[in-house]
């Protein structure tokens, strides 16, 4: 049975026509879901009772459910949400003064790998369909307070966003349409390791969040390391594509570079760096190594980050670092992970 959140309202109009339903009402219908946070035909009460039914024996509602949640002591919670066929993806909620952003996985798995991160630890299953993306941000969205709204969405939580590019378009096009969250793409950001191919795509189709590329080293042989599986996109060429995704969009592009002790933390690491970056007026994002149980890497020293920061700072280059949020949970950036249904994660 098809869940209403993988269609677009052209989509629907369409499959309302072929059970003889007036077009008209598919947007309605997607508004009762995605504006007013509905999860079952019985809460759309402006419809009638035969058309309600109608929908029932054709459309479920939602695709996937929380199976569990997982708040932390700093206020970030972790949602286990299940799916259809068994398998389990995590959804985060990060709170931040008056900020509520929600963490999102495009994938169940990931087969990119870094090195430092548990998302990738089994692979890939599949693809996330559209549907079970944005529900993610609908499960967060109704877990507000009354007195709170999402403010922001990040496409970094499991998988290679760009690896299910279709299925991702479609589903940051109903977090901005109108009969969809009304969610501008200036509140959005899309992180990728590295799949260029699909920027221009993006541009093409008018789908330009703000972008977070995946750089996570200084040079292409300690990045071969730290990313072996996207060890042929060259460091200078996810450089110069951040660049041209900002000319062309005139959206915020930021570098995230991982700390890892001992194997990109060094100041001679943040000054190569800095020489690549220095004038592009884009941001670099460090983030401190979130520990991961199973990989054998440690986080640097505040001493050694705040060194590393001030070096790439001196080059020139607007430098932030991310504070650890989740940890306690395991819901920090690079903790995230999918529970397959033949296995635990």
């Amino acid at each position: 049975m098809d869940a209403l959140t993988d269609f677009t309202v052209q989509e629907l109009e369409a499959r309302l026509a072929e059970l003889g339903v007036e077009k008209w009402r598919a947007r309605p219908i997607l508004l009762w879901i995605h504006r007013r946070n509905a999860t079952t035909f019985d809460e759309m009460t402006d419809l009638s009772l035969g058309l309600r039914e109608e929908l029932r024996t054709h459309f479920t509602v939602y695709r996937t459910k929380v199976e569990a949640s997982h708040p932390s002591p700093d206020g970030t919670t972790k949602h286990l949400v299940g799916l259809p066929d068994g398998d389990v993806i995590e959804t985060v909620l990060i709170p931040e003064e008056d900020r509520r952003t929600v963490c999102v996985s495009t994938q169940v798995g990931c087969p990119v790998k870094c090195v430092f991160c548990a998302s990738g630890l089994n692979g890939l299953k599949r693809n996330l369909s559209s549907g079970e993306i944005v529900e993610q941000v609908l499960h967060v969205k109704r877990s507000l307070g009354p007195d709170e709204r999402l403010s922001n969405v990040v496409i970094m939580g499991i998988g290679e966003p760009l690896l299910n590019a279709s299925n991702l378009i479609k589903a940051l096009r109903t977090m901005k349409a109108s009969w969809g969250m009304g969610i501008g793409y200036n509140r959005i950001t899309l992180s990728t390791v590295g799949v260029l191919g699909q920027l221009p795509e993006l541009v093409k189709q008018n789908v330009t969040p703000n972008l977070a590329l995946s750089l996570h080293a200084p040079n292409d042989a300690i990045r071969a390391e730290v990313v072996p599986t996207m060890k042929n996109v060259k460091l200078m060429d996810l450089i110069k594509a951040g660049y041209e995704y900002k000319q062309a969009t005139g959206k915020n592009v930021t570098f995230e570079y991982v700390l890892l002790e001992g194997v990109n933390d060094d100041k001679k690491h943040a000054l190569e760096l800095g020489k690549k970056i220095a004038g592009t007026k884009m941001k670099v994002n460090v983030i401190p190594f979130n520990r991961v149980d199973e990989v054998g890497y440690r986080a640097p020293t505040q001493a050694v980050v705040d060194r590393f920061v001030t070096a790439l700072g001196n080059c020139g280059v607007p430098v932030m670092v991310r504070k650890r949020k989740g940890d306690e949970v395991s819901a920090a950036c690079g903790q995230l992970r999918a529970r397959f249904a033949a296995g635990t994660a």
